[in-house]
């Protein structure tokens, strides 16, 4: 029986792994780690997507299970339509910030060492100004979108893999720690083109508004499947 629960726990781990590199999460996590100056600052924002993901997952699972309820069919499509609007969002944002903070780079010195930096002079003109820093709140509460629109197919996939509520809270635990593992391994990795371009400030800026645009076209494409392929549109107005 343990030998068993472990070969699932296993399970768990590789298809969590599997699961944090589909398309909607890695774009999403993207635009964030694009906005990175610092290698770590990147990987811990998959760090924290992970840690929202499976929070969500952990929590909604377990009151789920506890009340022997399912996530109505609509109710879930919507959650899956509302990640189509936040990859939107955040790539919008990461075309367009740029041009609204009048951003620039050049070459300055922090701490006797010399590099460029893109920086605004929205408000001041001075060269001072505190270095810019991943949003993990940001990477979190794409977790947590995430993980709600991911809850009622990993509830599913839970009942159908265990048999006690324990072994199910563990199964969503390990899965968890594979994604965080898995992300933090791919925004570790996606972020050094956007950290070697740094003294390149065109391409630089070319390679973040490209990971912006490829975000918001796919958000529409994500939303027209579950709108109009899978039929959430349908739902709502019959």
């Amino acid at each position: 029986m343990e030998i068993e629960l472990i070969s699932v726990l296993a399970f768990g781990f590789l298809l969590g792994m599997k699961h944090a590199i589909e398309p909607d999460h890695v774009i999403a996590v993207s635009t964030i780690a694009s906005q990175s100056q610092k290698l770590w600052r990147a990987s811990l924002a998959g760090v924290f997507w992970g840690i929202g993901h499976t929070a969500t997952l952990f929590v909604v699972g377990l009151l789920l299970m506890l009340m022997k309820n399912e996530i109505p069919e609509t109710l879930a499509m919507t959650l899956e339509f509302a990640v189509g609007i936040m990859l939107v969002y955040l790539g919008l944002n990461a075309v367009f910030q740029f041009r609204k903070r009048k951003i620039h780079a050049h070459s300055h010195t922090h701490g006797g060492v010399e590099h460029n930096h893109f920086h605004s002079h929205e408000q001041v003109s001075a060269h001072e100004h505190p270095h810019p820093r991943v949003s993990y709140l940001k990477s979190v509460f794409i977790g947590f979108v995430h993980g709600l629109a991911g809850s009622a197919a990993m509830l599913l996939l839970t009942l159908e893999t265990v048999d006690t509520v324990w072994q199910a809270m563990s199964f969503i635990l390990v899965f968890g720690l594979g994604t965080v593992l898995s992300m933090l391994l791919f925004t570790t990795a996606i972020s050094v083109p956007f950290l070697m371009t740094q003294d390149k400030p065109r391409f630089h800026s070319v390679l973040i508004r490209t990971t912006g645009a490829f975000s918001a076209v796919f958000g529409v494409y994500y939303m027209y499947g579950v709108g109009v392929t899978d039929g959430l549109f349908k739902l709502w107005f019959s």
